[in-house]
């Protein structure tokens, strides 16, 4: 800020000017450098014009083929294909800069600044172009699939321009802190020079931060709570504010080296992150195109532990960003991959390393042989369903164990240390893991006996409903009322089970029918057996079967016995033939009785109660009582009641209540 500095700005581009200027002009002199110059003249003129035609054209070229790509709703092939072209915009622009630099420095007529200064080039034009793809993919133009920040169509093009600005001013910062050193400029006019791009860099920073505010805003759960990543998302938007306010601060005050050291690894942090998301999404598209599970990919354990892997190997990137030099780094990798020895084990990153990606290959494998089993071979067999989740089942479990005993060999692990140890531990799990155990010994059982199936209609412990998944531990049956049971295996290997549908979908259907008294019992017999053989899921081998069962209280008892074709249907068959036996009924004039309810009173005239009672009352000329309430009398205390005869209807004298 202070004024009297700001001419030593100049003062250094002119004198730096001049070097370069005095080294063109002497090489222009030198007839070696010239002859040079001259035969490499074609070379140079193909490769500025190649150069020219991929830094102007390039990106257009990859965009516009990415665009035709995206199209749409993409399946996961055409999306890894059109991220793969979409480095085009990267690669092409990057690899022109490149052919530039080489016909400059095939001419020969430079010298060693020139050459320095050209060596500088490709750094930071690589930092820039890198930072505008990474902005392009964070901050689509197109509405995506799935967006990475929760941002409007205007939000996300203010994000690309920001994104692309930051790279550039990276870029300049990168060259201008090389050239100075190159040119050993002094430390105030370097000072001078980079406080405007500080400023730039604070305020876009600053931005950038309102816009992940924005995505932690609008990226709320439904009852309006922050998820992990957008707690994540709001520290991170917090630090960049803090930067930004304090980076152009500091460099006002004079503490310009500090203030660098806070803004640029920031940026270039920022970068890799970026990066981060868009290798992870690459990882989702690349686990839907193998295994074609869309739904649940996001949240797959395979792309998590993958994106973590990633995250892990990026550190000391992170870690060089913010000064950490590569030879700490080398040396405490060194330190921790000679590793540490407990109990007679040696573990050490590389091993465990090993064990990971040799079991998680491992674990692939099996999904992907999985997936080809149910999708390809097992469809042409005769198997059932239930043979058929067995043995992909089965072959799962077989295929986890073969990945984990293979991914300890190949580990180097010696597991006979710890024998002991594991026969101590075997013991306390065998008491405190027995039921965990039952159940994966039942389930087992379940897969190879196959007494249930996916599918199957059974009755467990008085639930009813159908088997939906049967797993290691436990089986989640399906009732009617779509609620999922889940009931441990145990249950199924050592109680009662009632499957309804094992082998064949055929079941009986038992109907009562009662008719009135004086019905003739030949004709509703042949009603309900017209009406039984009528029905299409009721099979005629053998053929339903119409009983005359009893004599009831009320009525004439019947009763079809039917065998159906799909047992799942009971509720619905055994509806409509109610259906038809009553209207069959209503045209023949036979009666269904209902129960009916006589009362019968003696000595009505003396009943007493608690509210106004009925008094029987003789009508001139008739036997029968009328009944008329009359006030309860109330017994002064210590009077009774008379007693009230209502009536026994032991003595047969009238007393018969039904």
């Amino acid at each position: 800020l202070t004024p009297s500095l700001w001419p030593s700005v100049f003062e250094e581009f002119q004198r730096t000017w001049l070097d370069i200027r005095g080294e063109f002009l002497l090489s222009l002199d030198n007839p070696a450098q010239r002859a040079t110059a001259r035969d490499n003249l074609p070379i140079a003129v193909i490769e500025v014009l190649l150069g020219l035609l991929l830094v102007v054209r390039g990106r257009r070229w990859s965009k516009t083929i990415t665009t035709r790509m995206f199209d749409g709703d993409p399946s996961a092939g055409r999306w890894v294909a059109a991220f793969v072209l979409s480095s085009g915009t990267l690669v092409l622009p990057f690899a022109g800069i490149v052919l530039l630099v080489a016909a400059a420095q095939a001419t020969g007529l430079g010298g060693i600044t020139i050459d320095q200064m050209l060596g500088l080039i490709a750094i930071p034009v690589l930092f820039f172009l890198l930072a505008r793809w990474v902005g392009t993919r964070v901050f689509p133009a197109d509405r995506a699939r799935t967006l990475p920040l929760n941002l409007s169509p205007v939000q996300r093009a203010n994000g690309r321009v920001y994104a692309a600005t930051l790279g550039f001013l990276a870029a300049i910062n990168y060259f201008l802190r090389e050239t100075a050193r190159i040119n050993n400029w002094s430390d105030s006019a370097l000072a001078v020079m980079m406080f405007p791009f500080t400023v730039l860099c604070a305020i876009l920073l600053w931005r950038l931060a309102l816009l992940l505010r924005t995505h932690v805003n609008n990226d709320r759960d439904e009852d309006g709570s922050e998820t992990y990543r957008s707690r994540t998302t709001r520290v991170l938007a917090i630090a960049l504010v803090s930067i930004a306010s304090i980076a152009p601060l500091i460099a006002a005050a004079g503490y310009f080296e500090l203030s660098q050291f806070l803004l640029y690894p920031t940026l270039a942090s920022l970068q890799l992150i970026g990066l981060l998301l868009i290798l992870q999404r690459l990882v989702v598209e690349v686990y839907v195109l193998l295994t074609g599970n869309r739904e649940s990919a996001a949240e797959s354990l395979i792309p998590i532990l993958i994106g973590f892997g990633m995250t892990i190997v990026s550190l000391p990137l992170f870690a060089i960003f913010w000064g950490a030099r590569p030879a700490d780094i080398s040396e405490l990798w060194s330190q921790l991959a000679e590793g540490y020895e407990f109990g007679g084990v040696l573990v050490s990153p590389t091993n465990f390393l090993t064990f990971v990606v040799v079991f998680a290959l491992g674990y692939v494998a099996t999904r992907l042989l999985q997936g080809t089993l149910r999708s390809t071979i097992l469809p042409k067999t005769r198997l059932d369903t239930g043979g058929k989740n067995a043995v992909v089942s089965g072959l799962g479990y077989v295929g986890i164990f073969l990945a984990a005993v293979i991914a300890v060999t190949a580990a180097g692990i010696n597991l006979s240390n710890l024998a002991i140890v594991a026969g101590a531990l075997s013991v306390g799990i065998g008491f405190g893991l027995q039921n965990i155990v039952s159940n994966f010994v039942a389930g087992i059982i379940l897969l190879i006996e196959r007494p249930i199936s996916e599918g199957d209609w059974i009755e467990v412990n008085g639930v009813h409903g159908t088997v939906r998944q049967i797993s290691v531990r436990s089986t989640v049956i399906q009732t009617f009322d779509r609620s999922d049971v889940v009931v441990p295996n145990s249950d199924f290997v050592s109680g009662q089970v009632t499957n309804y549908t094992r082998g064949n979908t055929l079941g009986r259907l038992i109907i009562p029918v009662g008719v009135a008294y004086g019905t003739d019992t030949r004709l509703v017999e042949k009603i309900l057996q017209e009406v039984a053989e009528a029905h299409p899921l009721v099979i005629l081998q053998p053929p339903p079967m119409v009983l005359f069962r009893a004599f009831g209280a009320s009525s004439l008892d019947f009763e079809i016995r039917v065998i159906l074709r799909d047992v799942n249907f009971v509720l619905s068959v055994g509806s409509e033939i109610h259906h038809e036996i009553n209207r069959r009924f209503l045209e023949e004039g036979i009666e269904i009785p209902f129960a009916q309810t006589d009362l019968w009173l003696r000595n009505p005239e003396k009943l007493a109660g608690a509210s106004p009672v009925l008094e029987a009352v003789k009508s001139p000329g008739s036997d029968t009582p009328a009944f008329t309430e009359r006030p309860l009398k109330r017994n002064a205390p210590g009077e009774h009641n008379e007693d009230v005869d209502g009536g026994d209807a032991s003595d047969g004298d009238g007393g018969d209540s039904r």
